[in-house]
Order: structure tokens, then C-alpha cells, then sequence
């Protein structure tokens, strides 16, 4: 054969070999990246249905302390209110505090001492305690004024209950340790005011205090929740 032509198929012959080759190598790369692929699919399942178990459990848990601070509380003589949604317990101002003030009245110090060791009672000695985060008091106000005064004088309000709790003169010591480690204080002024059965603003039912609870890891929770799309 022609040394030309021998030259030509053998650099045909080499090069029909590579390219088999080369495929295969792509061939074997796009199988790893698969399996790689699904091994991550189905590590993302997983921990998505575990998330759903977590989700579902601290959900249940929210919904038995509801219905449990619904039964402590239904027959209170202080007209006390539940939210049947968050729990959070609500109570007209004037029981604690005379209208622009936030000094708590002499009686105020009666229902404190009756209410609040049957609220912790719910919350941190019915083996709930290892999922509260935090332990909110909350001050409300009307519309009267700016928004600042009124953000002023509702966490004056939220701090002088507060205030009372963690006081020598609060007569269950063994319960500020404990509130040490979940008490916190805070105001809405007016942003939060509420509305009578018609619909229309109440600048009575705005005024108020309320008592809440926050589970531990609530917020990202409720976040996988919207992502999960429940």
C-alpha cells in the first residue's frame, strides 16, 4: 500500500478508537451525575417528611396548650380571653391599669398573683416546658395620641407587670427563676387595635395586655410550612 494512503487510514483507524472512548467517559460521567441526582432526591424527601413530623408534632403541641389554657381559663371571673388560634391570653387594661397610666392599680396585684401561677402551671409544669421558647407580655393601646406615645406607654404597661413578676413582692419565688430564662416584654401602640362583633374599632377591647407563649424553632417552622405549601 501507498506509504501515503497507509499514513491516512491509520490516522483514521486512531481516531475511530478515541471516539468511542470519549463516549463511553461522558456516558459514565451522566450515570454519575444521575445517580448523584437521586441520591439527593431522595435525601430531600426524607427530610422533608421528617420536617412534616416535626411540623406535625410542635402543631399538636400548640393546639393541646390552646385547648388546655381554654379549659384553665373559660370561667374566669376576670373575663379572661383565649385565642383559640395562638393562645395567647387577652385582658382588658383596666383590671391593671387606669386609663393613661401605667401604674399598676392596688387590685391589680391580687389577680397577678391568682393568674399567673395558673398560667405557668399550663405552660411549664404540664410537660410542655422543653417546647416553650419564649413568654411574651404584650401591651395594646387605643388610638388616642401619636404612635409613639402610645408605643411608649404600652410597653410601660407590658414592664411594670413584668416588673411586679420578678419583684420580692410577688409571692412565688420559685416561678422567676424559671421566667428568667423566657420573659420578655413588648408593645404593638396601636398597630394590633381590635374590633366589636359588627366589625368596627373598639378603642375599649384595643386597650388590653396580653399573655403569650412562643414554641422553640416556631418561626421556621412555620416558614417550612408555607414552603411545603400547608
Amino acid at each position: 500500500m501507498n506509504t501515503k494512503y497507509q499514513k491516512l487510514f491509520k490516522g483514521e483507524e486512531e481516531e475511530g478508537r478515541f471516539w468511542p472512548s470519549f463516549t463511553d467517559l461522558l456516558t459514565t460521567i451522566l450515570l454519575c451525575f444521575m445517580l448523584i441526582f437521586i441520591i439527593m432526591m431522595v435525601i430531600k424527601s426524607l427530610q422533608i417528611e421528617e420536617m412534616k413530623r416535626t411540623l406535625d408534632q410542635i402543631m399538636g403541641v400548640r393546639a393541646e396548650l390552646v385547648k388546655e389554657l381554654h379549659t384553665e381559663f373559660t370561667d374566669s371571673a376576670y373575663g379572661i380571653e383565649v385565642d383559640e388560634k395562638t393562645g395567647a391570653i387577652i385582658f382588658d387594661t383596666e383590671i391593671l391599669f387606669a386609663y393613661d397610666d401605667a401604674a399598676l392599680k392596688k387590685q391589680s396585684y391580687t389577680f397577678l398573683d391568682e393568674f399567673v401561677p395558673r398560667y405557668l402551671d399550663v405552660l411549664l409544669e404540664s410537660g410542655y416546658e422543653d417546647y416553650i421558647a419564649e413568654i411574651i407580655i404584650e401591651g395594646h393601646t387605643d388610638r388616642d395620641g401619636d404612635y409613639l406615645y402610645n408605643l411608649e406607654l404600652a410597653q410601660d404597661r407590658a414592664y411594670s407587670v413584668a416588673s411586679y413578676i420578678m419583684s420580692n413582692e410577688f409571692p412565688y419565688k420559685h416561678i422567676q427563676a424559671e421566667l428568667e430564662e423566657k420573659l420578655t416584654v413588648n408593645s404593638k401602640s396601636f398597630t394590633d387595635f381590635r374590633t366589636d362583633e359588627d366589625g368596627n374599632y373598639s378603642a375599649d377591647a384595643s386597650r388590653r395586655v396580653e399573655f403569650k407563649f412562643r414554641l422553640k424553632d416556631e418561626e421556621i417552622l412555620n416558614k417550612t410550612r408555607e414552603l411545603l405549601g400547608e
